[in-house]
C-alpha cells in the first residue's frame, strides 16, 4: 500500500506530465484501435458516404470527449464557471486558458485517429467511390446504364468480390485514385495540425505575454486552492470523526463503569489534538454552512497583513523623542570651556 500511495502522490504532484502521458497513450491506442478495426464498407449508394465519414469522425469525437473525461480539471473548470460571483470575481480569460489547455491535450488522440484513417484511405474510398470521374478514368463510351445503375455499380468498388463494373472502370484504378486523394488530404491535415500547434504553443505567449502569464498563474492558483481545500476538508473530517467516535466510546465506558463499578479509562492524548484541528466547527449544521459559503462567496484574493505588536519598539509604541544633532564647532567650544 505504501508503494501505491507514493505512486499516487507522485502523480498528483506531476499532474501535467501525467496528463501528457495519458494523452500520448490515448494517441497510441487510437492508432492501434484502427489497425485492429475490421473495416467493412456496405457497398451501397445510400450508406457508403455515411459509413465512411462516420468511421472517420465519430471515433475521433469519442476520443475527444474521452480526453476531457480523463482530465481532472474538467470538474474544476465547470465549478468555477457555474459558481456564483460572491466576493470573488470570475476572470473569463482564466476560464478560456483552462479550457484551451484541456482542449489541446484532448485533441491529440482524435488528430492521430483522423491522420491514420486518411493515410490508410479506406474511409475515403468507401465514402466517395460513387464520385469517381468515369469520363476521365474509365470507359466514357460505355452506355446502357442509367445514373442510378452507374452509382450502384460504382458503390461496389471497395468490395472486390462483388464488383462487376470492370468494363465501366477498373477496380484497381478507382481505388488508387481515391487512395491518393485520401493520403494527400491526410498529409495536409497533419501539416495543418502541426502548424496550428506551433502557432498556439510558440507565438501566442509572444503577443500576449502579460495576459498569458496572468491566466496561467491564476489557473494554477485555482487548481492548488482546490487541492488544499480538499486536503483541509479531509483533515477536518478525519478529526471530526475521531472526536465523535472518541466521545461515543467515552459515553459507553461511563455507562459500563456505572453499571459494573469500574473506573472509566482515561481518554488518549490524540483526541485532544484532533479537537484542536476542528477550528471551532463542531457540528453538522455549521460545517454545511461553511461549505455552502465557500461555494457561494469565496474569500476575496486580498491578503490582509497581520497587525504588528505594540511593545518592544514595534509599531504602535511611542518612541522617545530624538534631539537634533549638535554641530561639531559648538561641541569643541564646550569641551574647551570644560
Amino acid at each position: 500500500m505504501d508503494k501505491f500511495r507514493m505512486i499516487f502522490q507522485f502523480l498528483q504532484s506531476n499532474q501535467e506530465s501525467f496528463m501528457n502521458g495519458i494523452c500520448g497513450i490515448m494517441a497510441f491506442a487510437s492508432a492501434q484501435m484502427y489497425s485492429a478495426f475490421d473495416f467493412n464498407c456496405p457497398c451501397l449508394p445510400c450508406y457508403n458516404l455515411a459509413y465512411g465519414l462516420g468511421i472517420l469522425l465519430v471515433p475521433a469525437f469519442i476520443l475527444f470527449l474521452l480526453g476531457f473525461v480523463l482530465n481532472n480539471n474538467v470538474s474544476m473548470l465547470a465549478e468555477e464557471w457555474r459558481r456564483p460571483r460572491g466576493q470573488r470575481g470570475k476572470d473569463p480569460a482564466v476560464l478560456r486558458y483552462m479550457f484551451c489547455s484541456m482542449a489541446q491535450r484532448a485533441m491529440i488522440a482524435p488528430v492521430v485517429w483522423i491522420s491514420v484513417t486518411l493515410l490508410d484511405g479506406k474511409c475515403i474510398t468507401c465514402a466517395f467511390c460513387t464520385s469517381v470521374p468515369v469520363e476521365t478514368l474509365g470507359n466514357a463510351s460505355h452506355s446502357g446504364l442509367s445514373q442510378g445503375e452507374m452509382k450502384r455499380v460504382l458503390a461496389r468498388i471497395p468490395c472486390k468480390d462483388i464488383y462487376d463494373g470492370q468494363e465501366l472502370i477498373a477496380n484497381e484504378v478507382a481505388i488508387r485514385y481515391l487512395r491518393c486523394i485520401s493520403q494527400a488530404l491526410g498529409w495536409c491535415f497533419v501539416l495543418l495540425m502541426t502548424t496550428l500547434a506551433f502557432l498556439v504553443r510558440s507565438l501566442r505567449p509572444c503577443f500576449t505575454q502579460a495576459a498569458f502569464l496572468k491566466s496561467r498563474y491564476w489557473s494554477h492558483y485555482i487548481d492548488i486552492e482546490r487541492k488544499l481545500f480538499d486536503e483541509t476538508c479531509a483533515e477536518h473530517a478525519r478529526s471530526f470523526a475521531k472526536v465523535c467516535i472518541q466521545q461515543f466510546f467515552e459515553g459507553m465506558s461511563t455507562d459500563l463503569a456505572a453499571a459494573h463499578c469500574h473506573p472509566p479509562r482515561k481518554a488518549p492524548a490524540d483526541a485532544g489534538e484532533a479537537a484542536k484541528k476542528l477550528l471551532g466547527i463542531t457540528d453538522q449544521g455549521t460545517m454545511n454552512t461553511a461549505l455552502k459559503n465557500w461555494h457561494r462567496c469565496k474569500p476575496p484574493l486580498h491578503l490582509h497583513p497581520p497587525a504588528l505588536p505594540g511593545g518592544n519598539g514595534w509599531a504602535g509604541e511611542e518612541q522617545p523623542p530624538t534631539h537634533p544633532p549638535v554641530p561639531r564647532r559648538e561641541m569643541a567650544a564646550y569641551y574647551s570651556r570644560v
